[in-house]
C-alpha cells in the first residue's frame, strides 16, 4: 500500500478520501487532493482508533480503514440501533439516548414514520431541542422573558400560538422532546393524540417521556408531507423551519443530520 500524505493527488487520494467520507470522517466534496482537511480527517480517524497521530495515511492506517469499510459494508446499518443512536447525537448523554430513543422509534412506528429519513429527522430535532436528549422544560431566556418582566410574558399575548394573555406563557412554554410551545398547539396536538383538553388542562404532561414521544410523532406527522418534500431535496433550512419556525438551531440540526446520514450511508 502506498503512503499517502499532505500534498499529494490523484486516484488513491480519492479513494482514500471516498473511505473516509463513508466513515463520516471526511464530509467534504471527493477531489483527490490531500490537503489540510483530508490530513485533518486521517489524524482523526488515528486518534479514534488508537493509531500512530501523523497524519500520513501508510499501509497500517489504510488497511484499518479498508477493514472497517468492508464490515460496515456486511453489517446493515439500522438507525433504531442505540449505539448508533449515540454516535449521532455527540455531547448528549449516553444513558439519555439508550433510554429515550427506543420509547420514540415506538410512537413513531405507530405513525408509520419509522422509515430512516423521518426518523433521522425526530432524532435530529430532538438532539437540537433538548441538547441532553430527554423531555425538558423550555429555558428562560432573552427570546421568552422581557427585562424586569415575569418569566415568559414574551409569549403571553402571542395570538399567532394562540396564547391570550398572562399566565399562557408561563402555561404553555415549550416543553417535551419538540419544546411543544403556545396554547393552540398543545390544544390541536392534544386532540389529535385522542387527549381532548387533557393536554391544554395539565400542560406539564408534555414532559413524560412517552407522551412527550407521541407529541413529537404527532408534531411530525402534521407536517409530514413539507418536512419529507424538504429532505428529499435537501432543503434542511426548510425542514427546520416546518419545526421551528424559524432558523434558531439550524446549525446544531444540520450538523446532526448530515453526521447520521454519513452513518447511515457509510
Amino acid at each position: 500500500m502506498p503512503l499517502l500524505q499532505l500534498g499529494d493527488a490523484g486516484e488513491a487520494v480519492a479513494a482514500l478520501q471516498t473511505q473516509l467520507k463513508k466513515l463520516g470522517f471526511y464530509p467534504y466534496t471527493i477531489d483527490g487532493d490531500f490537503g489540510e482537511k483530508t490530513q485533518a480527517a486521517v489524524e482523526a480517524f488515528q486518534q479514534q482508533k488508537q493509531l500512530q497521530v501523523d497524519g500520513k495515511a501508510g499501509h497500517i492506517t489504510l488497511g484499518q480503514i479498508e477493514m472497517i469499510v468492508k464490515a460496515a459494508a456486511a453489517t446493515p446499518v439500522n438507525i433504531e440501533d442505540i449505539t448508533l443512536a449515540q454516535q449521532i447525537c455527540i455531547g448528549s448523554d449516553a444513558s439519555n439516548v439508550a433510554h429515550h430513543w427506543p420509547i420514540i422509534c415506538q410512537s413513531m412506528r405507530r405513525l408509520d414514520l419509522a422509515d430512516p429519513l423521518m426518523l433521522l429527522m425526530a432524532m435530529a430535532t430532538v438532539y437540537t431541542e433538548t441538547g441532553r436528549f430527554c423531555p425538558i422544560d423550555e429555558y428562560k431566556s432573552h427570546y421568552n422573558t422581557s427585562e424586569g418582566g415575569h418569566d415568559f410574558d414574551l409569549y403571553d399575548d402571542r395570538h399567532d400560538l394562540g396564547n391570550q394573555g398572562a399566565p399562557d406563557g408561563a402555561l404553555f412554554k415549550g416543553r417535551g422532546y419538540i419544546q411543544l410551545t403556545g396554547r393552540d398547539n398543545y390544544r390541536d396536538i392534544g386532540e389529535r393524540l385522542g387527549m381532548g383538553t387533557k393536554l391544554v388542562q395539565q400542560p406539564e404532561l408534555a414532559n413524560d417521556p412517552i407522551i412527550a414521544a407521541d407529541i413529537l410523532s404527532m408534531f411530525l406527522k402534521r407536517g409530514e408531507t413539507g418536512i419529507r418534500q424538504a429532505l428529499t431535496t435537501g432543503n434542511l433550512a426548510k425542514a427546520r423551519k416546518k419545526v421551528n419556525g424559524g432558523s434558531h438551531g439550524l446549525q446544531t440540526f444540520t450538523q446532526c443530520f448530515t453526521r447520521g446520514e454519513q452513518l447511515l450511508l457509510a
